[in-house]
């Protein structure tokens, strides 16, 4: 296809700009919504807002993982972190992220002498564990279908090692039922989706073709270079225009229709679907992923009785109006002031794939 041939190919632009202002001059305004945190940061960092026709609006939607965990679930992590014997270990923006009080974090609580470690896999954690067998070392399992095998597998071998002190506090999230929760707000006022590539990669780009046989809405399943989202909103804005919704695969250079099935197997064996809560958008059902009954042994939520503490944001900020896609981050009263990447108030400036963060770093 032309997207593998020419996704890095920069003299491709100002052809792929002119067929997008042609395209637009017969749809009139357009607004797309990525929901893909690595999206939302290399449109930000290629200046794509800023080359587009006035007619197309780009959406940030709720692709950042830490940015979704409502400011309860950190609480109880907050807490959990508290508890004698307790090491809790995630990646690295996690534990950055406050609760419902500023500048309450996981670091924070490391400071005053809190057991909190960064590891860079789910593995780590479990090495943690082996290698400290007095301590409960817990794993804050986050992200979306993208990081989800990884902490399947993590399961599957706390239980080779038969690993007691070990276990998962599952805040993974689906992609697809929140698509749907934001197709069926009051205010949806998106005309397509520029789909996420790394959650393609597992899930397979089939797994949103119901956003075009349902929804009647156009779907491109993106990659990452200026050129891949280029090619990407070329192709949404000549759905738009032709009245014929579809789903385009613009990545075919690594997703393929079925996705990958051995960690789609890894993810069924280890996880079912659960309600889940999503900072902006409340409970979402089968948005989530628990552990099988069958690893409860390795399960956070029941080996320590957790549940969430009720959800207070921190005064005056907007995260989760930019995470639904309702406010733009300059819009936030706090962006840029009160709430910097080197002082960040809520998740979307905390996060490296978050909207806040990616607009401070590199502006419109």
């Amino acid at each position: 296809m032309l997207y593998d041939r020419a996704f890095k190919a920069p003299d491709h632009v100002p052809e792929l700009l002119r067929k997008i202002e042609a395209y637009t001059e017969m749809t009139g305004p357009v607004t797309f919504m990525e929901v893909c945190g690595t999206h939302t940061m290399a449109i930000a960092r290629n200046g794509i807002k800023s080359i587009l026709p006035d007619r197309v609006t780009l959406l940030s939607g709720p692709g950042c993982p830490v940015c979704v965990t409502p400011a309860g679930y950190m609480d109880m992590i907050l807490s959990l972190s508290q508890r004698p014997g307790v090491r809790v270990a995630s990646y690295g923006d996690l534990l950055r992220v406050p609760g419902s009080i500023r500048g309450d974090t996981l670091l924070a609580r490391k400071a005053r002498g809190a057991l909190v470690d960064m590891v860079y896999s789910p593995i780590d954690a479990l090495d943690l564990a082996e290698a400290h067998p007095d301590q409960e070392v817990v794993f804050l399992g986050v992200g979306f279908e993208t990081t989800a095998p990884g902490t399947a597998a993590c399961v599957l071998e706390a239980a080779s090692r038969d690993l007691d002190n070990f276990s998962v506090l599952s805040l993974l999230k689906k992609t697809e039922p929140v698509l749907r929760a934001l197709i069926g707000a009051p205010d949806f006022t998106v005309d397509g989706f520029l789909c996420p590539g790394h959650v393609a990669a597992v899930t397979g780009s089939r797994a949103f073709a119901f956003l075009p046989e349902e929804f009647h809405l156009p779907g491109v399943v993106a990659g990452f270079e200026a050129a891949d989202l280029l090619y990407a909103i070329l192709e949404l804005t000549r759905m738009v225009a032709s009245k014929t919704p579809g789903l385009s695969n613009e990545y075919t250079r690594l997703v393929r229709p079925e996705g990958n099935l051995t960690a789609l197997r890894l993810m069924d064996q280890v996880f079912t679907d659960c309600e889940s809560d999503w900072r902006g958008l409340g409970l979402i059902k089968h948005s989530g992923y628990a552990l099988r009954e069958k690893y409860a042994r390795w399960d956070a939520f029941k080996k320590f009785g957790l549940k969430p503490e009720e959800n207070r944001e921190i005064p005056g900020c907007r995260c989760g109006q930019v995470i639904r896609g309702s406010l733009s981050p300059g819009d936030c009263p706090l962006f840029g002031t009160a709430c910097s990447p080197q002082d960040p108030v809520g998740p979307c400036m905390v996060s490296g794939e978050g909207a806040c963060a990616a607009a401070f770093q590199y502006g419109k």
